[in-house]
């Protein structure tokens, strides 16, 4: 999987990651690459709820689709 991630320099030092398409998902760290090390746990932390609150029906059907 490939998301795009935001890298913003915050004034104080060091970086804020965003990542767009996961609304709230965010993470900073000192140096560029530890917020980009926080930022991939964010994601998995993320995703991990997201599969736990997912609750189907007996009937449901899953499907992949690729855009």
């Amino acid at each position: 999987m490939k998301l795009t991630v935001v890298l913003v320099p915050s004034e104080e030092g060091g970086y804020t990651v965003t990542v767009p398409s996961l609304p709230g998902c965010i993470s900073e760290g000192e140096s560029r690459e530890e917020a980009i090390r926080n930022i991939r746990e964010a994601i998995e932390l993320y995703l991990e709820a997201v599969e736990d609150d997912q609750i189907f029906s007996p009937d449901a059907e899953l499907m992949e689709l690729a855009l």
